[in-house]
């Protein structure tokens, strides 16, 4: 990679990562969105368990 050229894949694979800048500034990048992600899963696991819990625990119809 030549010095001044620009990033055509933002992949992990794709980035230098023996350049700081880009290790510092990819390397953040992809902690976000890992925190954002695994947070995003939990919610959505935890509404998914809650919602057949209450489906089972109150029955059908029963409102």
């Amino acid at each position: 990679m030549l010095h001044g050229e620009t990033i055509q894949s933002p992949l992990p694979m794709d980035v230098p990562w023996w350049m700081a800048d880009h290790f510092v500034f990819f390397g953040v990048l992809y902690a976000v969105l890992f925190v954002l992600c695994s947070g995003l899963g939990y919610v959505i696991l935890k509404s998914v368990m809650q919602a057949r819990q209450d489906e089972h625990g109150h029955g059908h119809g029963s409102h």
